[in-house]
């Protein structure tokens, strides 16, 4: 699918690709939804990759409602900058070790329907205009929503995918 450029296909993106992913858990046992991965180094499992993506989701709303309110923030949070982000995700991965699967379930589907509740806020104007909002740079904030859904959901389907044929081994 190519990338969105009007909030009617971010939002069709983002739902696609969320059921998308979860279609394709869902195709797996729940002893295989909990396996170890038999790849990566700082995704272990199912669980890791719905936290990460559940705590892009709250990068994102944090940013849209604090510069919504009047106070100024980055997107990434100090002290991190996009040449130190990888450092960030690991801090999530270890901020939930000890967050149960089925938490991570809730977690990712609660603030998906938070992110698309936002979306759902902004004209088509506002979403894809470079630089309509002084606080996303020279860049449009549905490009931020874009990487925050469709495209973040993307990478987790592959490396799920990844993750089911190795099961196959």
């Amino acid at each position: 699918m190519a990338r969105p450029t009007t909030k009617e296909q971010l939002i069709q993106a983002g739902e696609d690709n969320f059921n998308k992913m979860f279609a394709l858990i869902n195709s797996m046992t729940k002893e295989q939804q909990e396996l170890l991965f038999l790849f990566e180094d700082r995704d272990k499992n199912i669980r890791d990759v719905l936290v990460h993506l559940f705590e892009w989701h709250m990068l994102l709303l944090n940013w849209i409602n604090s510069n919504q309110s009047g106070k100024r923030v980055n997107f990434l949070p100090e002290p991190y900058n996009w040449k130190t982000y990888p450092e960030m995700n690991i801090k999530f991965w270890e901020k939930h070790k000890a967050t149960p699967y089925e938490e991570s379930i809730r977690l990712i589907k609660q603030s998906h329907l938070e992110v698309i509740q936002i979306i759902n806020t902004f004209s088509n104007e506002e979403l894809f205009t470079k630089k309509y909002f002084d606080w996303t740079g020279s860049t449009s904030l549905g490009s931020y929503c874009v990487s925050a859904t469709s495209s973040h959901y993307d990478w987790a389907i592959k490396k799920i995918e990844k993750h089911k044929k190795s099961l196959k081994k």
